[in-house]
C-alpha cells in the first residue's frame, strides 16, 4: 500500500488551466494554418460585440467557427446560412467550454450545401404547384373561440403563447404535443394539423378557429423538420387557418411559404390570433358613445327641422276656412232644394183625380192586351218548337259526318281486345307470383331443421321447451324430450352431474295469464 502511495507521488500533478493551456498550444502548433470546407450553420448575423459564431459541417461532423469583429469587416464574401465555403484560419481551443474551434480570417464560397440545394429544389417544385400562391391563404379570424398550438408541450414556446394570449383575449387554448427536432417532426406535425381538422366543429373537443404551428430558434438543421413536404401539403390543405410561428424572425422554412400567415416569433403569432380584449373594449365605448352624439344630433337636427316646416305651413283656420265656406253653400241648397221638391210634389200630387170609370177604363185596357198576347202565344211557341228541331237535326247531321259508325265500330272492337289482353296479363302474373310462392317454400323446406331429423338425427329440448346445443347443460334426472322425424318422445338423462349448472328453464306462462312486469 506504501509503494503504490509513493509511485502516485512521482507522478506529476496538472492543474485544469495547466491542461487546458497545454492542449491550446499543442493544437495551434500543430494546424496553425488551416484550410476547411464545409457547410455554414447556425449563423445569426454579427454578435452584439461584432464578433460572429457558427458552425461548419460536412455529412459526418462539424466544428465551432468564429470571426472576430475587425476580420468580418473586412471579409469580401459575408457569410450566409446553408451555403458551403472554404475557411482559412488557425485552430485553436477555449479553455471555457473545453471546445477547439477555427478562428476564420478569410472565406471563399464553394457552392450551395447539400441541404440547402434539397430545400430550393423543393422549394420550386411546390411553388409550381401552387401551394404558396396567395390566392389560397385564407384570412384569419377576427376574434376566434378556441386556439390550437401544435408545439412541444415542455418547450417555453408554448408558456409565451398561453401566456400573450392570456394578456390579450383569454380563450381556450388547446396544444398538440409534437417533436419540434428530429427524424419525426415532420410526420408528427403533419399528423397534429390534420388531426385538429379532422375534430368535429361540436364534439366533444372543440375544434381550433386557427392554428398556431410553432418551435424557437435553431439552426437549419434543427429546423429541418419543418421543411419536410409532407408538413407544407399539411398545412396547405387545411381547412383552418395557419399561422406559421417556426424559428426568430430571419429564420426561413417552407411552412411559412404554405402557412396562411407568418409570425416572426411565437409571441407574435399569438398577437395575431386574438386582438386585445382592453382595445376592443375602449373602441367599443368609443362606437358607443359616437353613437349616442350621432342619434342626439340626428334627433335635434329632425326636431329643427320639424320646427321649421310647420312655421311655413298656414294656420289650422286658414286651412279649413275655404272648405268650411262650401260646406255652408251646399247646406243652404239643400234646404232650398228639399223645399222646392216637397212643392212639386204636393203640385202633381193635387193634380192627380181618380174615379172609377178612369180605372175601369185602364182595367180594360189591360184585358185587352191580355186577350192579344194570348192569341200570339201558340203561334210564337209552335215557332220556337221548329226552330229547336231544325238546330237539333242539324247538328245531329254534323256529329254523324264527324264519327262514323264505322269508327264507332272499330273502337268497340279495339276495346274488346284490350280487355282480352287485361285478362291474359293478370293470368299470367298469378301464375308468375304462384311460381316464386312454390320455389321460395321448396327452399325454406330444404333449410328446415326437419330434412336433418329425415336423416337419423334428433332435436333434444329441455324442460322449458329450448333445444339443448351442449351435453355439459343437462342436469342428471332432468326430463327431456326427443324430437325424431316421425314424431317425439319423452327421456330422462343419466350418468354424472356436469360441472358448470345450468340456469334452470323460466317457468312457462298458462294460457289466457298476463306474466308479471316485477
Amino acid at each position: 500500500m506504501e509503494a503504490n502511495q509513493d509511485s502516485l507521488s512521482n507522478v506529476a500533478e496538472y492543474s485544469v488551466s495547466e491542461i487546458s493551456l497545454a492542449l491550446k498550444r499543442t493544437v495551434e502548433d500543430a494546424f496553425g494554418h488551416v484550410r476547411v470546407r464545409g457547410e455554414i450553420s447556425g449563423f445569426r448575423g454579427a454578435h452584439a460585440s461584432g464578433h460572429c459564431y457558427f458552425t461548419l459541417k460536412d455529412d459526418r461532423a462539424r466544428i465551432e467557427a468564429v470571426i472576430w469583429k475587425m476580420t468580418f469587416a473586412k471579409l469580401r464574401f459575408p457569410p450566409q446560412e446553408g451555403l458551403e465555403v472554404i475557411a482559412t484560419g488557425r485552430l485553436t481551443t477555449y479553455p471555457g467550454s473545453s471546445k477547439y474551434q477555427i478562428v476564420i480570417d478569410n472565406l471563399e464560397p464553394a457552392g450551395a450545401g447539400a441541404l440547402m440545394a434539397l430545400l430550393e429544389e423543393r422549394k420550386k417544385r411546390l411553388a409550381a404547384e401552387g401551394i404558396f400562391a396567395d390566392s389560397r391563404k385564407k384570412r384569419l379570424p377576427f376574434m376566434p373561440c378556441v386556439i390550437g398550438v401544435v408545439t412541444s408541450p415542455t418547450g417555453a414556446v408554448i408558456r409565451d403563447i398561453i401566456h400573450r394570449i392570456a394578456d390579450r383575449f383569454p380563450v381556450h387554448v388547446l396544444v398538440w404535443p409534437v417533436r419540434v427536432q428530429g427524424e419525426t417532426t415532420g410526420t408528427e406535425v403533419a399528423a397534429a394539423v390534420s388531426g385538429f381538422n379532422s375534430l368535429a366543429s361540436r364534439g366533444p373537443v372543440p375544434r381550433p378557429d386557427v392554428l398556431i404551428v410553432a418551435r424557437g430558434g435553431g439552426s437549419l438543421e434543427d429546423l429541418w423538420g419543418f421543411n419536410d413536404e409532407a408538413v407544407v401539403r399539411a398545412v396547405a390543405a387545411s381547412e383552418i387557418p395557419v399561422i406559421s410561428a417556426v424559428g426568430h424572425e430571419t429564420d426561413w422554412t417552407l411552412i411559412d411559404l404554405a402557412a396562411d400567415r407568418r409570425a416572426p416569433t411565437p409571441t407574435g403569432a399569438a398577437e395575431m390570433a386574438v386582438p386585445v380584449k382592453a382595445e376592443l373594449e375602449a373602441n367599443l365605448a368609443r362606437l358607443s358613445a359616437r353613437l349616442k352624439g350621432a342619434i342626439s344630433r340626428d334627433l335635434d337636427r329632425r326636431r329643427q327641422t320639424a320646427r321649421s316646416i310647420s312655421r311655413a305651413l298656414p294656420a289650422p283656420d286658414q286651412l279649413f276656412a275655404l272648405p268650411r265656406r262650401r260646406f255652408d253653400e251646399a247646406a243652404g241648397r239643400l234646404v232650398r232644394a228639399l223645399h222646392m221638391a216637397t212643392h212639386r210634389k204636393r203640385l202633381r200630387f193635387d193634380g192627380l183625380r181618380l174615379s172609377i170609370a178612369t180605372l175601369d177604363r185602364r182595367i180594360g185596357e189591360a184585358r185587352r192586351q191580355a186577350t192579344q198576347c194570348g192569341g200570339r202565344l201558340p203561334v210564337v211557341y209552335l215557332g220556337l218548337v221548329r226552330h229547336r228541331r231544325s238546330r237539333f237535326d242539324r247538328d245531329a247531321a254534323r256529329v254523324t259526318r264527324r264519327v262514323p259508325l264505322q269508327r264507332i265500330a272499330s273502337l268497340g272492337e279495339r276495346l274488346k281486345a284490350a280487355m282480352g289482353r287485361k285478362d291474359r296479363a293478370v293470368s299470367l302474373r298469378l301464375e308468375r307470383a304462384r311460381s316464386a310462392y312454390e320455389q321460395t317454400a321448396r327452399l325454406a323446406e330444404s333449410l328446415s331443421y326437419k330434412s336433418v331429423l329425415e336423416r337419423g338425427f334428433a332435436l333434444v329440448r329441455d324442460g322449458g321447451d329450448q333445444p339443448v346445443k351442449r351435453a355439459a347443460g343437462i342436469l342428471p334426472g332432468e326430463a327431456l324430450r326427443l324430437q325424431f322425424a316421425d314424431g317425439s318422445t319423452g327421456a330422462i338423462a343419466t350418468g354424472k352431474m356436469s360441472t358448470a349448472p345450468r340456469k334452470a328453464p323460466a317457468p312457462q306462462k298458462e294460457p289466457g295469464k298476463q306474466g308479471s312486469l316485477f
